[in-house]
Order: C-alpha cells, then structure tokens, then sequence
C-alpha cells in the first residue's frame, strides 16, 4: 500500500505540472466569469418567475375579492325580499370562496418570502460577479505584463548570446588578420633583405656568381669608355 501510496502522489505531481504548464490562466478566469454570469442569470429567471406566479395569484385573489363583494350584494339582495334561503346560498359561497381567498393569500405572502430572499441572493451575487469582473481584469493585465517581461528577458537571453557569438567571431577575424599581416611583414622583411630572393632562384651558385663578376666588370669597361669620350668632347 505504501508503494502505491508513492506512485499514485508521484503520478498526480507529474499530471499537476503537466496541467498548470497547459492551463492558460485568463481562459480559466474567463470561465470561471461566464460561470457566476449563467448563476447570475439563473437566479434572474428564478426571481422572475417568482414573480409571475405572485401577480397570477394576486389577479385570481382580485376575482375572488369582487365574487365576495358580489354575493354579498346578492344575501342582501335576497333578504330584502325575503328570500333566506337564497340569502343562505349566497353567503355559503361566500364563505367558500373566502376560504379560497384566505389559501391564495398566504401563497402570495410566501412568494413574497421567496422573492425578498432571490432578490437578495441577485443583489449578492451581483455584487460578487462585477467585483470578480474587475479583479479578473487585473489578474489578465498583470498576467500579460508579467508575460511580456519573461519575453523580454527571454529576447535579451537570447540576445546576449548571439552578442557572445558575435564578439567571439570578431576576435577571431581580428587574430587572423593579426596572423595575416605578421605573415605579410615577414615576407617583406625577407625580401628586403634578399633572402628571399635567393631562396627564389635557381641554378649554379658559382655561375651566378661569375655572371655577377662578369657584369660589374662589363659596367667598368662602360665607364671608363663613356669618361674617354666626355674628355674628347
């Protein structure tokens, strides 16, 4: 019974957090609204019958009331010309119809109860629906501000590691072009310095060598031959 006890509180926990991550609280309020109004409305119709039945009951006792007036008239009527019993007649109906009269107006007198007590009950839950109406509607702002501040947190979240990504992207185009300008710097400092060029070239070294004698002397020869004829002219 224990292990049972366990799972069955575990497996209403699981269907509680699987429920309130569903429910939509202003629909739950919305309902919950519509419900007191259709209460509301009940109640209404029920005060509304009340009180139709009471002015069907208050029309019969008018009826009643003008028949008691009419035998009366009648007994006398009977009396006058002595007729009794006639004048007996009439006043048994009389009595009759006042027994009649007597049951409809305690039948009015509790309808009347009933519908003091409706009203009131109408008036409470009036009451009680306009109030909920107004605090639903407050529940529905707070609850679609404190919406839009998870989405904004949720947004700047997201925001801030996209800027994460971007400032690791800028670093990392920043150091290959550190990378590719040291690379540049040093090739123009091997060039300079003619390393490069002589890794670059090919053949005999000697031969480079005696083609390099080869034309300083050439430029000797130009030179004293071009002094000669600058000192003829």
């Amino acid at each position: 019974m224990g292990i049972l006890s366990r799972m069955s509180t575990i497996f209403k926990s699981k269907m509680n957090r699987v429920l309130d991550a569903a429910e939509n609280p202003q629909e739950t309020l919305e309902y919950s609204f519509e419900r007191q109004r259709e209460m509301l409305q009940n109640v209404k119709r029920n005060l509304a019958d009340v009180v139709a039945s009471k002015k069907r009951l208050e029309l019969q006792a008018i009826k009643l009331k003008d028949n008691l007036q009419k035998l009366e008239g009648q007994a006398r009527q009977a009396l006058q010309l002595g007729r009794e019993d006639l004048a007996t007649a009439a006043l048994e109906r009389k009595a009759a119809i006042q027994q009649q009269l007597d049951g409809l107006e305690e039948q009015i007198k509790g309808l009347e109860g009933e519908q003091e007590k409706l009203a009131a009950v109408e008036a409470k839950l009036q009451a009680k629906v306009e109030a909920f109406r107004t605090k639903k509607e407050v529940i529905k702002a707070q609850y679609s501000a404190a919406q839009a501040q998870v989405k904004i947190g949720e947004a700047a979240t997201g925001l801030s590691e996209e800027l994460a990504d971007v400032s690791l992207a800028i670093q990392r185009a920043e150091d290959k072009t550190e990378n590719m300008r040291a690379r540049a710097a040093a090739i123009d400092e091997l060039v300079d310095s003619g390393v490069l060029d002589d890794a670059l070239e090919t053949g005999d070294p000697l031969e480079r060598e005696l083609q390099q004698a080869g034309a300083k002397t050439q430029v000797q020869v130009d030179l004293e031959r071009l002094k000669r004829e600058v000192g003829q002219a």
